[in-house]
């Protein structure tokens, strides 16, 4: 461990949903409220479900996996129940249940934000989705076989990626359909 471990950790500015901070000579950012994220891996009929939305750290649009964030509304929330949630709101489509596959971070160096990653299972097509107002989220029903050439064409369009796509690149957590 590095001498930095035993330094305290000064909160430099908090705002409503993340805080900057300091431990040592190391600078990164926090979730408040120990929020954290849920995202979920959804197939259906051999497409996996995906969301586009414009990400304004980014100024872009963002292919993404369905997420969103856990006890950010309800105090004590489960993963679970988060992801069963957001998936609806995002996509329209209603799962019977979630599938835990792990707690991961994708961004170590620079932020303490953790997700839990989520299969969904029983998939029910119940509305249109496109996020709460505001969100204006796109759904894209992709066939796993045609992932890799939807994602390239989607980045030659200038969209962002989120690096939970690699996932649906590398597999391994996708199940055989």
């Amino acid at each position: 461990m590095r001498d930095d471990s035993a330094a305290p950790e000064e909160v430099v500015w908090e705002g409503r949903f993340i805080a900057a901070k300091k431990r040592g000579k190391w600078e990164y950012v926090s979730r408040t409220r120990g929020v954290s994220a849920a995202v979920i891996l959804a197939v259906d009929e051999g497409r996996v479900i995906l969301v586009e939305q414009f990400r304004a750290p980014l100024q872009a649009q963002c292919l993404e996996l369905p997420a969103g964030l856990v006890g950010d509304d309800v105090d004590g929330e489960e993963a679970e129940a988060a992801a069963i949630r957001e998936l609806e709101e995002e996509t329209g489509y209603r799962a019977e249940r979630m599938v835990d596959l792990g707690r991961f971070h994708a961004s170590p160096g620079m932020s303490s934000e953790a997700f839990t990653l989520l299969r969904a299972e029983g998939l029910t097509r119940i509305g249109e989705g496109g996020g709460v107002e505001g969100e204006d989220i796109i759904v894209h029903l992709v066939p796993l076989a045609e992932i890799a050439a939807f994602v390239a064409a989607k980045r030659a369009g200038g969209c962002a990626m989120d690096v939970k796509l690699l996932l649906l690149l590398t597999g391994g957590f996708v199940p055989a359909q």
